[in-house]
């Protein structure tokens, strides 16, 4: 009895260092993100190339979560809910792996963009950034609180910002249709807000894996699945 009690307590801790780690992960990836738009605002070169040069640390988080995540697999032999959240762990962290790469992204497009006066449109990046930084912020609370409507919330925000993405390529293109030499500017542009588009959708990955942890249901291609199937023609 004395022993499966001390097994189910390293098994505890086990699970709230993953917690941790996770969290301490999105963390980081938020602030890389913020450091990149940082570096676009104040249009500074060398702060850009500290966010790429800081990504390793990204990627060795994600290495040492996966690593954690196969040895509990293999030796605690987690079922039910322990089961789904290191389930949920391993998908996790691949997104928030690709939300800092994602940061690099952003990062290597500010030398491009500070090349000559921006266009209105990268006014807007820094908005759209922030708002896709709110979704990684409230769905890294929904984890560590364990809350699906949080969650859900962030799946109901991540619309607004394709909606926004849109927006600016349509105005962007405009502008290279009528100013050729505007075009390596409006590119970059375009890249820039894609890339937070992108963020946004690794985001809600995140926010479907906190509603599987907690509710155990999987809403992933909840919409395609539920819409009415079309007979063949």
């Amino acid at each position: 009895m004395t022993t499966r009690r001390h097994i189910n307590a390293q098994f505890d801790v086990e699970l709230r260092s993953l917690k941790d780690q996770i969290s301490a992960m999105g963390s980081l990836v938020d602030r890389h993100v913020g450091e990149a738009v940082a570096a676009l605002i104040e249009r500074d070169r060398e702060r850009a190339r500290r966010v790429i040069e800081a990504d390793r640390a990204v990627n060795q988080s994600e290495l040492a979560i996966d690593e954690q995540c196969i040895r509990v697999l293999a030796l605690q032999q987690p079922a039910a809910s322990d089961l789904r959240f290191i389930a949920a762990a391993l998908k996790m962290v691949t997104d928030l792996e690709r939300i800092g790469d994602l940061a690099v992204n952003m990062a290597e497009r500010v030398p491009a963009l500070c090349e000559e006066p921006a266009l209105r449109a990268v006014e807007e990046l820094p908005q759209m950034a922030a708002a896709a930084q709110t979704m990684l912020r409230d769905v890294l609370e929904a984890f560590v609180n364990g809350d699906p409507v949080k969650a859900e919330a962030v799946l109901a925000a991540d619309p607004a910002i394709d909606a926004w993405s849109v927006r600016i390529f349509d105005e962007v293109q405009s502008v290279m249709g009528r100013d050729p030499s505007s075009v390596p500017r409006g590119l970059a542009t375009i890249f820039f807000a894609k890339h937070i588009e992108r963020m946004a959708d690794h985001t809600t990955n995140v926010a479907e894996m906190v509603i599987y942890l907690v509710r155990g249901q999987d809403v992933r291609h909840a919409k395609a699945s539920s819409s009415p199937q079309q007979s063949p023609t």
